[in-house]
């Protein structure tokens, strides 16, 4: 369950998006996967640095290899991402939305934390 606001050391909590030591935006993908799962509950991970999986339940929802990230989202959600900059259909499998974005600024940090809260809401169903 989402919290509240973001911690004094650039955690994301609830409806914020997790920062870096900019103030700004976080320093990855994988950084801001794991920023954002630390503020959720029943969150999984599996991989290594750079790389991983999450889980919910045992549903995978969310990826991150390098600089893409993929989501499992909701039709209607999924459409709607797959019309933004830098996504496109995620070789995961039906339902799965990539995002490469060529820039990790506060707009595509608001994209990918978003995203992912979404894709836990929905492996939670």
């Amino acid at each position: 369950m989402d919290r509240g606001a973001a911690d004094g050391r650039g955690r994301a909590t609830g409806g914020e998006s997790p920062v870096g030591p900019d103030g700004r935006s976080a320093a990855s993908l994988a950084a801001l996967f794991a920023a954002v799962a630390a503020d959720l509950e029943g969150v999984e991970r599996r991989g290594g640095t750079g790389e991983a999986e999450y889980l919910r339940a045992g549903r995978p929802f969310a990826a991150v290899a390098g600089r893409v990230g993929s989501f499992l989202l909701r039709p209607d959600v999924g459409r709607a991402a797959l019309r933004t900059p830098d996504s496109e259909p995620s070789a995961r499998g039906p339902g799965w939305v990539a995002f490469a974005p060529a820039d990790l600024d506060p707009y595509a940090t608001d994209r990918a934390a978003a995203w992912f809260r979404s894709a836990w809401r929905l492996a939670g169903e």
